[in-house]
């Protein structure tokens, strides 16, 4: 029986070694990271912070027969941290307030942080100049006035970060649309109103 003929043996090429070598490093590497990451949220167990209004109430609410409307508006915004083992900073911090789409006032705040658990408050006592109203918008105005209720929108965003110790860090953007009910007897409401992030 002949023997089989074998080709000329061959080598595999360094280049090849080098790739697949590579390549087992960058998959061990991304394994370890998983690992890492899940057993950071598995110690930290973290939680978006969060912005949501406190209270709210109306001091003046002024429309005269030139068309001119006046708002005064306490609101008391809280920025909540629930991490226990993570502060939270909250920053680009913008909330616009609207009546009926007239823009009433911006409310703004500089970066601050919040420690691990706890939470702030952020006093916006908000007086807007004179504004001027379409007829239809006076005509909002007059509803309000006449049924002792101010219904007013604040909208806006904020941006938070936080840190998980060997994790990295993790930012969120953190959406705010709510409605508020004032009465006009100058009573404070506590609305249910958070961000969504």
């Amino acid at each position: 029986m002949p023997k089989p003929v074998l080709g000329p043996e061959r080598r595999t090429n360094p280049l090849i070694w080098c790739v697949a070598l590579l390549c087992t490093f960058i998959t061990l590497a991304v394994i370890v990271t998983g690992i890492i990451v899940f057993i950071g949220f598995i110690i930290v167990r973290p939680k978006v912070p969060q912005m949501s209004v406190r209270s709210a109430n109306i001091d003046t609410f002024a429309y005269d027969m030139s068309n001119l409307l006046s708002i005064k508006v306490s609101i008391v915004v809280n920025a909540e941290n629930d991490n226990v083992k993570a502060h939270a900073t909250f920053y680009d911090t913008l909330y616009t307030l609207y009546f009926h789409d007239v823009k009433v006032a911006y409310l703004r705040a500089d970066p601050f942080d919040v420690l691990k658990n706890t939470t702030i408050q952020l006093y916006y006592p908000v007086e807007s100049t004179s504004i001027a109203l379409t007829p239809q918008e006076g005509a909002n105005a007059e509803v309000a006035l006449n049924k002792k209720l101010v219904g007013l929108d604040l909208k806006g965003s904020s941006r938070t970060r936080w840190r998980l110790g060997l994790v990295g860090s993790v930012k969120f953007w953190l959406h705010l649309n709510c409605k508020l009910k004032l009465p006009l007897d100058g009573s404070t409401i506590y609305p249910k109103c958070s961000t969504k992030s």
